[in-house]
């Protein structure tokens, strides 16, 4: 393992990430995970009589948005609350939790909903945001969903930019869903992809 100036071991930057399905014990570690971020630009939307366009835009001083905490489930197979089965993957690296994503699957319509995905900082650029995708994916196809939808801040850029690479293509918007939260004033983009 790393260590860094002062000795310490640096987390992340050497070893094996393992992932699973998530188990009751791991929803403290799940629900501590840091999912703030720092962002130069942000996806404007502006609207019109003739629709929505929407246009990534920098931003200077960046934006730092912090969520609030939240019900993330992170406790096994099922997800509560669900309109079918739901999954929680969790990667570890020595153990330890540094990501994990939630996602459900809605019968009626063949849709699969990822509910949550984070990333730890320290393993942000690692390839474990892609990996716990493509285990949401295999969900899906264990389901026989046909597509996976996502909702995601017009502010989060680096999610946005994510998913794109993910193979997600926008579907969607709603500038009231954040209304009394304290993301008022953001827009929720909808995001889905095929699943092959």
């Amino acid at each position: 393992m790393k260590r860094t100036a002062d000795g310490a071991a640096a987390p992340g930057t050497t070893g094996t990430v393992v992932y699973r399905v998530a188990r009751p014990e791991d929803g403290e570690a799940v629900a501590g995970i840091d999912t703030s971020f720092t962002t130069d630009s942000v996806f404007e939307v502006t609207g019109g009589d003739g629709g929505f366009r929407v246009v990534e835009t920098r931003v200077e001083p960046p934006v730092h948005k912090v969520f609030p905490a939240d019900d993330a489930d992170g406790g096994g197979e099922d997800v509560e609350g669900g309109p079918g089965p739901g999954r929680t993957v969790v990667a570890l690296d020595g153990g330890e939790v540094c990501g994990f994503v939630t996602a459900s699957f809605a019968p009626w319509n063949r849709r699969l909903t990822i509910r949550d995905i984070a990333v730890a900082p320290a393993w942000r650029g690692r390839g474990v945001g892609q990996a716990l995708m493509r285990h949401a994916v295999g969900f899906a196809k264990e389901c026989g969903a046909a597509h996976v939808w996502l909702e995601v801040s017009n502010v989060n850029a680096p999610a946005v930019h994510a998913y794109l690479r993910a193979g997600f293509v926008l579907c969607g918007l709603d500038t009231s869903l954040y209304e009394g939260t304290e993301s008022a004033g953001e827009v929720a983009l909808f995001m889905s992809r095929r699943v092959d």
